[in-house]
């Protein structure tokens, strides 16, 4: 009888662990090929065989994710260095160094709209050195693009949260309200005559203002630039009156005046505008923000999972990184992989009902 090369090589550790003697008592004969010929033993020889290879296999495994991590773990981030995510990757990176005594190194690979990175991620090998930064674009991209070389809900597993932040509603003074309720009003008055901007289609940004516009029903004209920057450029000089801006790229020219701030779209309202209101106190129910968060290939396994989760919840809760964290106007997440798997299914679910209701293709 010829066993596969897998249970061959199961049987060969039993063997090479339990010595020649206790091999030929269980009738075993090994061979330097890929197969091993089993001489006929007995079931209760057989079974202890191959018991014991079985829990033999399992040990290297179980040695190998204790002793994580043995070489540099690389965090990928998909957007460019300077910006939130790559801020927030290289905050936590430097904690896990420190930890763990294993360097973290974070890679930036930008394009097709974070597409590249999770990509990447999600082909590596499940051994816990290759994370992804998990973000609101990944959610969108679900649905947004009708064919990816992976499936983000069931190729890449969560490890945690790490931050959530607003956007704001923010206008050039130039444009005559005070208030979203008054913004709205403008806007029923004077169909399609305003500008709302955002950094790209299919962003965050737009997939916001598209929110708002199915929930209010006005008609506002969408104008997509290339990234944050050049917005507020044309957002300062008038050329574009409204937009819905990350609050860490637009608190200063809030702070001077040179934007005047309408509300802040998460649930509650921000510490750093905290005269602002939240727009959910004027929409019932409105809720957008940009959330990041460290992720894995599929597979990889749970004991080094639970390994980086505590770690970053032990981060999270460092006064030191909880002040960086605020001074990018947004909140710690921390919590279980559960947890932050339970935020990406629900924010996948809410953008694919944009997306697909707004018929938004990408560019």
């Amino acid at each position: 009888m010829i066993f596969c090369y897998a249970s061959a090589l199961a049987l060969s550790i039993a063997i090479d662990t339990c010595g020649p003697r206790w091999a030929r008592r269980c009738g075993l004969r090994c061979t330097l090929g890929k197969t091993i010929m089993i001489m006929k033993p007995s079931r209760r020889n057989f079974l202890h065989v191959t018991a014991g290879a079985t829990t033999l296999l399992a040990i290297p495994r179980f040695a190998w994710a204790q002793s994580y991590p043995a070489r540099p773990v690389r965090i990928i981030v998909g957007f460019p260095a300077g910006g939130t995510t790559d801020i927030s990757a290289r905050l936590i990176a430097n904690w896990l160094s420190e930890q763990f005594g294993q360097q973290f190194i974070v890679e930036n690979r930008p394009g097709a709209g974070t597409n590249m990175a999770t990509e990447a991620v999600a082909r590596a090998s499940a051994d816990g050195y290759t994370l992804l930064m998990a973000t609101t674009s990944n959610a969108i991209n679900a649905t947004l693009y009708e064919r990816l070389n992976y499936n983000f809900l069931r190729d890449i597993v969560p490890v945690v949260g790490v931050i959530r932040s607003p956007f704001v509603l923010e206008v050039h003074p130039a444009l005559p309200v005070k208030t979203a309720p008054e913004l709205i009003a403008y806007a029923k008055a004077n169909p399609a005559k305003i500008n709302l901007a955002s950094f790209g289609t299919g962003t965050s940004s737009h997939l916001t203002g598209e929110l708002f516009k199915m929930m209010t029903g006005v008609e506002v004209m969408h104008v997509p630039y290339r990234g944050s920057a050049p917005m507020l450029v044309d957002l300062l000089s008038g050329q574009v009156q409204v937009a819905f801006d990350n609050l860490p790229a637009s608190i200063e020219y809030i702070r001077s005046g040179a934007l005047r701030p309408l509300a802040v779209t998460t649930a509650t309202r921000s510490e750093v505008l905290p005269d602002v209101p939240a727009l959910g106190e004027i929409l019932s129910g409105f809720e957008s923000s940009a959330w990041i968060g460290i992720a894995a290939p599929k597979n990889t396994p749970t004991e080094i999972i639970d390994k980086l989760n505590k770690e970053s919840n032990a981060a999270l809760a460092d006064l030191k990184i909880k002040t960086r964290f605020a001074d990018l106007s947004g909140v710690v997440l921390g919590g279980t992989p559960a947890d932050f798997g339970q935020l990406i299914t629900e924010e996948t679910k809410k953008w694919s009902k944009v997306v697909r209701t707004a018929n938004i293709k990408p560019e």
